[in-house]
């Protein structure tokens, strides 16, 4: 204690050393405190904005993989793709990762315009997470415990929480798909994989029926079932890991799968070009159309007051006012803010509109080869290719026809009706076969497939069916030939000619089922390759080919590859004309011999003569077809497609009506500006018919056992995170 003198002005008083001391210290405790917790906040404010940070380039990390993926496995299925490792390495997973980083902006935090337009001098960052990420291998990872960059799901399982996985027996396609993202005709679902699918992979081994994934583009309503294939890799990825060593960032590494679905075009109409709805190009409103289900256009103009149940698009879509899209009309665009969230509270949970840049995680890839799709002359032959499936064998329908006909030589280089058809087609071994079909009564050396012998020289021969047949007359070196033969035939020189003149060789007469080929003019003038799908399976069997279960498709071409004095060397034009070749068809009202349907692909405009597939037949062993509005009986047709530029109605005189079934697509360029009319339709002479003279009935593919042996292909990309239920 000490002890001060009073003063005039103040009391005296005592001062406690100890008190001060400790005041003090406390003072200090506590500002220390204020100033740890301070220094402990800003640590936490920095952790909790490096883990925003690396979340934000993780999603955009994620958005460039989808973008990337689809383009590097069309890469893989090209030509030359596996010519040197200049080509094939940036095709690798270790690569489509790596790009998407650039991609993804993810190696700075501040782009470098932006940091040059602050023009601070000196300037200090103090993200400790703002690295180049030099390191791919520290991000992306396989799923333990495989090693490299992804998990291939293929001849294995990867456990609960991943997709069945495909089967490959194909040596060459399992080991690359570890490395690149290959998609084949080699892969197939397997019995590991029946326990993901709806239907026996013994029966539906290529496309089985699977649930559409949780996205908002609405190609399926998410969650239902649609017809597809699905390829997947896994992978894990976690940013921070990079540079935890210096953020001492405790992220978990997130586990992924990237899929591409292959999925056949099955809703009631298709196309990635500009589409107009609604209305035909008169003006007249659609009449007498019924549409189940949705459909996908690349860009639609929905016009007039139509009523559709689904839209869905990737380049956006004009509505009428009278349009209604599932039932909602919208005074707005569907995509305005809180639309889709109105609709889904008030309504469902499904928005019955949309577009594929909605789902960034996920990207619809229409495969779309043009004019290129009907001509398989148009393509040199692919080498050295990644993928054990080539990329025109996969796209082009024409490469894709088990049965080939083709015009190969004409009359002369002034008179080009043709004189010589070739056809191709499948043996039971597999192997492929061709013979040549002479046209005319110009002698050919050698006698093609499936004559027999019926008479001798100088015998008549009496044919008792109305269905007219084949025959042929001469013998080795020389015949002559007939299309078309009923009743009474007499096999001599007087009758059919001398296949041998001066020789004195004896010559056979000989027969065959009328062939499925030939050549008609229409009435303009116009040569056509006319083709019976009737007769072909009883044809295929005379000529010892594999039955029309295999032999189910046919594409009918000019080769032009070859030029010369007696080859057509013109390609047909596209738009067509009359100056080329058409493709008609007849006798193809009942195509239940197609015990797996038939597709037809042609570069030349097609003439539909009669009634087509209008025949039902049993459905296939399990499968019973819905009943709904646009087929109230339940009926089962042989799945039937039919591809070619332009397609019109009748053959000798113009339709009154016609009446469509069951989908409609189009080849038309996505960069077209005039807009396609699906329901367009053209009679023989190139007239359009009016709107009460088409009958639409439209109706999604909803079971492989409808697909048919042709069909037009999309990729679905999703990328989706393996949920954390299961880690």
């Amino acid at each position: 204690m000490m002890k001060t003198s009073f003063s005039r002005r103040h009391p005296s008083g005592y001062i406690s050393i100890v008190l001060v001391l400790a005041v003090g210290t406390v003072l200090s405790i506590l500002m220390i405190y204020a100033f740890r917790r301070a220094v402990e906040s800003q640590a936490i404010q920095g952790q909790v904005q490096l883990r925003v940070d690396y979340a934000e380039k993780e999603e955009a990390i994620l958005r460039s993989i989808v973008a990337i993926t689809p383009n590097r496995a069309i890469l893989a299925m090209q030509s030359g793709s596996n010519a040197s490792s200049t080509v094939s390495d940036p095709l690798r997973w270790q690569n489509i990762f790596t790009e998407s980083l650039d991609a993804a902006n993810a190696r700075s935090s501040i782009p470098s315009n932006l940091l040059t337009s602050l023009n601070i001098a000196n300037l200090k960052s103090a993200n400790l997470g703002d690295s180049a990420l030099g390191t791919p291998s520290t991000i992306f990872s396989a799923i333990s415990p495989d090693t490299g960059y992804a998990s291939a799901g293929i001849n294995r399982s990867l456990g609960t929480g991943y997709p069945v996985p495909l089967t490959s027996s194909d040596s060459t396609t399992t080991t690359r798909d570890a490395s690149y993202p290959i998609i084949s005709s080699y892969k197939a679902y397997g019995t590991l994989a029946q326990s993901g699918v709806g239907l026996p992979v013994a029966t539906y081994p290529n496309f089985n029926i699977l649930p559409y994934p949780q996205i908002n583009f609405g190609y399926a309503t998410p969650g239902s079932n649609f017809v597809a294939k699905r390829n997947w890799w896994a992978f894990s990825m976690n940013v921070a890991d990079h540079d935890d060593a210096l953020t001492y960032l405790a992220n978990v590494r997130r586990n992924f799968v990237l899929s591409i679905y292959e999925i056949p075009s099955q809703l009631a109409i298709s196309s990635s070009a500009f589409m107009s709805l609604g209305q035909y190009a008169s003006g007249s409103a659609w009449q007498n159309v019924t549409i189940d289900g949705g459909m996908f256009v690349g860009k639609a103009d929905v016009q007039g007051t139509t009523a559709l149940s689904a839209l869905s698009s990737r380049r956006g879509m004009t509505l009428s006012t009278g349009t209604t899209i599932g039932g909602q009309s919208f005074t707005s665009s569907p995509f305005s803010p809180g639309v889709r969230e109105s609709y889904q509270v008030t309504t469902g949970p499904f928005f019955p509109v949309s577009l594929a840049s909605e789902s960034g995680r996920a990207a619809f890839v229409p495969i779309n080869r043009g004019s290129d799709y009907f001509d398989r002359f148009s393509q040199t032959t692919e080498s050295n290719v990644l993928s054990t499936t080539t990329w025109n064998n996969y796209t082009i329908g024409a490469l894709q026809c088990a049965m080939q006909l083709d015009v190969t030589q004409v009359q002369s280089v002034s008179n080009s009706t043709p004189t010589m058809l070739r056809f191709a087609y499948y043996l039971a071994s597999g192997a492929r076969a061709s013979m040549n079909i002479p046209l005319t009564s110009a002698i050919q050396t050698t006698l093609p497939a499936g004559y027999v012998k019926v008479a001798d020289e100088g015998d008549s021969y009496t044919f008792s069916s109305t269905v007219p047949v084949d025959i042929a007359y001469g013998t080795s070196g020389g015949y002559i030939f007939k299309q078309g033969v009923t009743g009474t035939i007499k096999f001599n020189n007087a009758t059919l000619g001398d296949p041998l003149p001066s020789s004195g060789t004896h010559s056979s007469g000989y027969w065959r089922p009328a062939s499925p080929f030939a050549i008609i003019a229409l009435p303009s003038g116009q040569n056509c390759v006319t083709v019976y799908p009737q007769r072909i399976p009883a044809f295929l069997t005379n000529i010892s080919a594999a039955t029309s279960a295999v032999n189910n498709s046919l594409v009918v071409n000019v080769d032009y590859s070859v030029t010369g004095l007696n080859n057509p060397a013109k390609k047909p034009s596209i738009p067509c004309t009359l100056n080329d070749y058409g493709c008609i068809l007849r006798e193809c009202a009942n195509l239940t011999s197609f015990t797996k349907g038939f597709s037809l692909v042609t570069n030349l405009r097609l003439y539909i003569g009669d009634d087509f597939n209008n025949v039902a037949t049993a459905p296939p062993t399990g499968y019973t077809p819905a009943v709904t509005l646009t087929n109230p009986g339940g009926l089962y047709f042989p799945p039937c497609s039919l591809f070619a530029p332009e397609k019109r109605y009748g053959t000798d005189v113009d339709p009154f009506s016609v009446v469509l079934t069951g989908q409609i697509g189009s080849l038309a360029s996505d960069t077209i500006t005039t807009a396609i009319r699906p329901l367009e339709s053209k009679t023989l002479n190139g007239y359009t018919l009016g709107a009460t003279q088409v009958t639409v009935n439209l109706r999604p593919i909803l079971h492989p056992a409808d697909l048919p042996p042709i069909s037009m292909m999309n990729w679905l990309v999703v990328l989706e995170e393996r949920n954390k239920d299961f880690y």
